[in-house]
């Protein structure tokens, strides 16, 4: 971006990106995947990441500054290293960690990973996160869910500090706690995930994208190209002189849709700055309900808490933390 270039730029209000714009960075998703499990020292953080002083600073900064940590400085004495524990607000990104585990585990096989199992303490069983309709308690499909503008359909401005894309690759990252580095991989980048959200609502064009993301062409060409490589997206023809593509989701890229819903939910409620309310409202079809999404045990249907689920490797209770986040 030269000088001359504008530093903010206007979309229509999302909840979505907001909160993107919020946490929608791999460092910081890392980090708040780290702290969930108890890794909160600086230097544990550092070791468990791969990354590097200065970028570990600026993202524990900002963190705080959105409210998604609270650093906790050490003791009178000066003994003890600080702490970041997760807030209020960084707490109720569980239901999106869920599943990212959910979608981690149906497309990409880890035989270390694939050794954890997720246990809901309601019913003692392993399970899988779904995706459920609080006013049915119909699973949730992408095909399923309407849209319509809210009391807070407006306009947002937004700034283009654009972090780059890391240089580190994701199979780098030498967390032993890391259950979703594929997705962290793929939405670790605020202008992929925009593309891939605005996908949802029926956007396949370059041109259908730019005009609702007015970002550089190449960021936006840069962006395509990767989710085509990823699976998310496939290339179709539809003109040949000269020849461009529309880009269509694949099962893979339409099974992203729950962890998006949960981050718009976690914007609706977060990410308001004015207080305007809701920039969409969802509607379930099959029922004829208004959308709200909780995320559920597949084994008896109980709503998963933070400090109801455990996770075990080879029976072994291993975490995922080493204090009920509750509590912070």
């Amino acid at each position: 971006m030269t000088n001359s270039e504008p530093s903010e730029f206007t979309t229509r209000a999302s909840s979505i990106n907001r909160a993107l714009d919020q946490i929608g960075d791999k460092w910081c998703l890392l980090i708040i995947q780290e702290v969930l499990w108890g890794i909160n020292s600086f230097n544990d953080m550092m070791a468990a990441m791969g990354v590097s002083r200065g970028v570990l600073s600026n993202r524990l900064r900002w963190l705080q500054e959105v409210d998604c940590l609270r650093k906790e400085e050490g003791g009178a004495e000066g003994g003890r290293r600080p702490r970041y524990h997760l807030t209020a607000k960084s707490i109720e990104l569980y239901d999106s960690a869920m599943m990212a585990v959910a979608w981690e585990r149906e497309w990409f096989h880890n035989p270390q990973l694939d050794r954890v199992q997720l246990v809901h303490a309601g019913c003692g069983k392993p399970f899988v996160a779904q995706m459920r309709c609080d006013s049915c308690d119909g699973l949730v499909y992408m095909e399923d869910v309407g849209y319509s503008p809210g009391p807070g359909a407006t306009r947002d401005v937004r700034e283009k500090k654009v972090r780059r894309r890391s240089s580190i690759a994701i199979t780098e990252v030498p967390s032993e706690r890391a259950l979703y580095l594929n997705l962290i991989n793929i939405v670790g980048d605020r202008w992929t995930s925009n593309v891939i959200a605005l996908s949802y609502h029926g956007l396949t064009r370059f041109d259908q994208f730019h005009s609702e993301l007015p970002v550089a062409t190449n960021i936006l060409s840069d962006r395509l190209k990767l989710l085509v490589e990823e699976g998310i997206f496939e290339q179709v023809a539809y003109q040949q002189r000269p020849m461009r593509y529309e880009y269509h989701l694949t099962d893979k890229g339409r099974g992203l849709f729950p962890w998006f819903i949960t981050l718009l939910q976690w914007g609706d409620k977060w990410c308001d700055p004015e207080g305007r309310g809701r920039p969409m409202e969802l509607t379930h079809t099959p029922c004829g309900g208004p959308l709200h999404a909780q995320v559920r045990c597949s084994e008896c249907q109980g709503v998963l808490k933070a400090h109801e689920v455990h996770f075990t490797l080879d029976g072994e209770n291993i975490g995922p933390t080493r204090e009920d986040p509750g509590q912070n």
